[in-house]
């Protein structure tokens, strides 16, 4: 067991937090918002904020009432014992978002890349960019080589630092005609952004896999959690503010895959676009490592548990779960090179906000033992369902092949599962699970 000095404390939590967040989010995403809210852009990262928030009670709760456990498939499986395809859906459904965001970080890779190479519309230089981080941090992990928590430090400071100086910078050359008026597109355009964005605030749920090793948990996981969503909103927020204000919707809408990029020119000049670009490249190299080495130990779990097929929990001789860390960047890079940028991220945000309802319906579920206030849960699945609901009915309209293919993606998670289960899982017996009996 960790000693008291070797525990997290609140500014680790913090970085945690904002790390996960801030891993490809708002460099990825800002053109995609500013192309479907126009100037309400800023308001829709503050609806994705309070999503997140909403998402963050419920995960609070049940990381605070259950400290042994720290992932949405174990909260599930509590809430629902004798129904295990509930649980093993979203458990495959989180693995599937994580390749989802893999592949968006990997993306998001390329395009700054390729921008910072004077390459921006060479799709090839962005897809051979995206392959190689993703072969270059499979190598990392089939490793065994973990960034120490120092390092790791520094580059979430670092990304704030550059983040922060570009809306600072940015403020003194805004101009008022291009944030008014605020809700060009509508209202429900901010809502509908908020949903598609989501997945810039994906990464909170990282603290919540840390209670044990935190010091004074009851008090610094919500801190933590809290914290970490607020100050992530209120970089985001100021970023959008500078860029909208700096740049017309359409130019941003025009470099939509590098758009923070461009956006800095103006404010820092020439500096600001390479600055730019190397905290993107910082950011999602950071976030990629990270992921692929929590998604792979996911997937290992799962396959112990036997919602996975037993292969992915094989270990190599430097304990890592091979197999799984193969699949995943496999995967990730098929995803990142057919997909594009929209799909990749309405796919990622979708995939993690249906987990958050999950988690706030389980969260509802155990309240006997979390003792979560009842009105605040069902009024954030409120919220989460309207965005949702909102984001669907979007892309029914306005973009028919993307709702297919993200609907038939989440199907085939529910066959899949379904269908593996019916022969790997096991049975609940009302006081323990126990194997299937032999055919």
């Amino acid at each position: 067991m960790n000693s008291e000095s070797e525990k997290l404390r609140l500014p680790e939590l913090l970085a945690m937090g904002i790390g996960g967040m801030i891993g490809g989010g708002i460099f990825s995403v800002l053109g995609m918002a500013v192309g479907i809210a126009g100037h309400a852009a800023p308001l829709a990262f503050l609806v994705g904020s309070l999503v997140a928030l909403a998402a963050g009670y419920s995960y609070v709760k049940l990381a605070l009432g259950f400290h042994s456990d720290g992932a949405s498939f174990t909260y599930l499986d509590r809430a629902f014992p004798n129904h295990p395809n509930i649980a093993g859906i979203f458990g495959w459904t989180v693995v599937v978002g994580y390749i989802g965001t893999q592949a968006l970080y990997a993306f998001t890779f390329g395009a700054y890349g390729a921008h910072l190479l004077g390459g921006s519309d060479s799709h090839v230089l962005r897809m051979v960019l995206s392959a190689a981080v993703l072969l270059f941090f499979m190598g990392v992990n089939l490793r065994g080589v973990q960034a120490s928590g120092k390092s790791e430090d520094l580059i979430v400071f670092t990304k704030v630092i550059l983040l922060g100086l570009f809306a600072v910078a940015g403020i003194t050359s805004i101009k008022q005609d291009h944030l008014l008026p605020v809700f060009d597109r509508g209202g429900s355009s901010v809502f509908i952004a908020g949903a598609m964005i989501f997945v810039a605030f994906e990464g909170f749920q990282l603290i919540t896999n840390a209670v044990l090793e935190t010091e004074n948990p009851d008090r610094n996981v919500p801190r933590g959690i809290y914290g970490s969503i607020i100050i992530t909103s209120l970089i985001y927020v100021g970023v959008a503010v500078v860029a909208v204000g700096n740049l017309t919707p359409d130019e941003l809408t025009a470099s939509e895959e590098y758009a923070l990029a461009v956006a800095a020119k103006p404010a820092l000049g020439n500096a600001g676009e390479i600055l730019v670009d190397l905290a993107a490249l910082l950011a999602t190299s950071s976030a990629i490592n990270a992921t692929a080495f929590g998604a792979s130990r996911m997937m290992a779990e799962m396959a112990t548990r036997q919602r996975m097929p037993e292969v992915f929990s094989f270990r190599s001789r430097t304990d890592v779960p091979w197999l799984a860390v193969v699949t995943l960047t496999v995967l990730a890079g098929a995803f990142t090179v057919l997909g594009g940028l929209e799909t990749i991220a309405t796919f990622s945000s979708l995939t993690f906000l249906a987990v958050s309802i999950a988690v706030s319906v389980a969260n509802l579920k155990l309240r006997h033992i979390t003792h979560s206030n009842v009105g605040l849960v069902l009024l954030g699945i409120a919220l989460m369902l309207t965005t949702v609901t909102l984001l669907l009915i979007h892309l029914w309209n306005e973009s028919r092949e993307t709702f297919l293919w993200v609907g038939g993606f989440f199907a085939a998670i529910v066959i899949v599962e379904v269908a593996f289960c019916a022969r790997q899982c096991p049975l609940y017996n009302g006081d323990e699970f126990v194997e299937h009996p032999d055919d």
